[in-house]
């Protein structure tokens, strides 16, 4: 990756590209320091630590990188775009002109959904935003209010700038993908994340240095965070390849096809949507029981709500495993397959077209599904079981951010290889 990075930074065009990058990612961080009006950050934080960790706002702030527990404009950071593009993906399935738009409309159909995209997104940061601030309104610590003055006028101001701030990131994240390099929202998150790491480490210095956590366990914890890496890299980078291969034809005087190619199946052919999904409700009835009011000290919360206790673990574990499963038949249709490859002469060894191809198909895609959801859970799980032997709750959410984090790099990455293969590649000309 590092002799990537720095061939990729003697090229002008891509150098130009890194650093608009990082331009774009020192504004958005700049404006992660920026909190908006009539909120007391320090009460807010001091809430947010002893309240609200453990909940789904617990996930909500670490995709952030903080900006949601220190109400700063960026504070709903991506989550309006991620979730209006989840849900405009699963509406064209359920829409028959969203499909066809997605499907049959060409450039100009995908401008299109772009736009529906952003205006959702707009509309679920008004949403998300009245929810914040509702939040602010209701939650005190220790007798002290968050809000200086819970009018409308601050109410509107609070939930504008939430909304603004949602609809800036996202415009951010847009001129990354155009002018810069890799996917912007991908690399928007990644930074987030990153940005956690530094008073993560602090953290656990302090805690060494205080007594609080052996220095072996230390060095232990960091050596499975390597091994954890390795094995995101080693399962991202796998698929099951299914031979297909073609028949010759001929088209005019000339014979086309008679190649064997292959048809890639990813692994883990959801990412981490699953695992977010299955945090964001798992995490549900400890949220809607804060917000009611109801104390973590209760035996029957710690037992049902608590992420350290098993039934939320076998509830979480289950919900990645059906997430996966539902995201895979998104995603892939063995039907679709198997008629694209009869249309163009393609077939399976060993399967005839149609319905024994579809069949087959089907039978890889689950058993694909199946370990990578296997995967997926046990990833989620690890720092969950170490978070709880050791005492530490901070490593709750490990799992998804070394995903997203390893993910993410790994597409940037392969996204410069490409750039650098495309300027040197040479004609047959030449």
């Amino acid at each position: 990756m590092f002799s990537t990075l720095r061939n990729a930074w003697k090229i002008p065009e891509l150098r130009k590209k890194l650093l608009f990058t990082l331009l774009i990612l020192v504004i958005y961080r700049l404006g992660n320091c920026i909190t908006v009006p009539f909120v007391d950050v320090k009460i807010l934080a001091e809430t947010f630590d002893y309240y609200l960790s453990n909940t789904v706002l617990g996930l909500f702030n670490a995709m952030s990188g903080s900006a949601f527990s220190n109400a700063t404009v960026f504070a709903l950071s991506i989550q309006p775009y991620i979730n209006a593009s989840i849900i405009i993906q699963l509406l064209t399935i359920a829409i028959p002109s969203l499909e066809r738009l997605q499907k049959e409309g060409g450039e100009e159909g995908r401008k299109k959904l772009e736009k529906i995209t952003r205006y959702t997104t707009i509309g679920l940061g008004l949403v998300m935003g009245f929810a914040y601030w509702v939040m602010l309104k209701n939650y005190t610590n220790q007798g002290y209010a968050i809000l200086g003055q819970s009018d409308f006028i601050s109410a509107a101001v609070i939930i504008l700038s939430f909304t603004a701030g949602s609809a800036f990131v996202m415009w951010l994240g847009e001129q990354i993908t155009e002018f810069g390099i890799g996917n912007g929202i991908s690399i928007i998150l990644f930074a987030n994340i990153i940005s956690r790491l530094p008073s993560g480490i602090s953290t656990m210095v302090t805690n060494v240095a205080n007594g609080g956590l052996a220095w072996y366990v230390a060095l232990l914890l960091l050596v499975g965070i390597l091994a954890l890496i390795v094995l995101i890299i080693f399962v991202t980078n796998s698929e099951r390849r299914i031979p297909v291969q073609y028949a010759k034809r001929m088209v005019g005087r000339k014979m086309y096809g008679g190649q064997n190619t292959h048809l890639p199946i990813k692994v883990n052919m959801s990412g981490v949507l699953p695992i977010i999904f299955a945090q964001s409700i798992a995490s549900l009835p400890a949220t809607i029981a804060m917000f009611c009011g109801m104390s973590s000290s209760n035996s029957w919360y710690k037992y049902l709500f608590s992420p350290s206790s098993v039934i939320y673990a076998i509830c979480y574990f289950l919900l990645i495993i059906a997430f996966s499963y539902f995201y895979a038949t998104i995603q892939y249709n063995p039907v679709e397959i198997s008629n694209n490859l009869q249309k163009n002469g393609g077939f399976i060894p060993g399967f005839r077209p149609g319905k024994p191809t579809a069949n087959f198909i089907s039978k890889v895609i689950n058993k694909i599904t199946f370990f990578g959801a296997l995967y997926l859970g046990i990833v989620a799980l690890l720092p969950i079981i170490v978070g709880d032997i050791l005492k530490i709750s901070n490593l709750s959410i490990g799992g998804t951010s070394v995903i997203i984090v390893v993910g993410v790099a790994l597409e940037t990455v392969a996204a410069m290889e490409a750039q650098m293969l495309m300027r040197h590649y040479k004609g047959f000309l030449e």
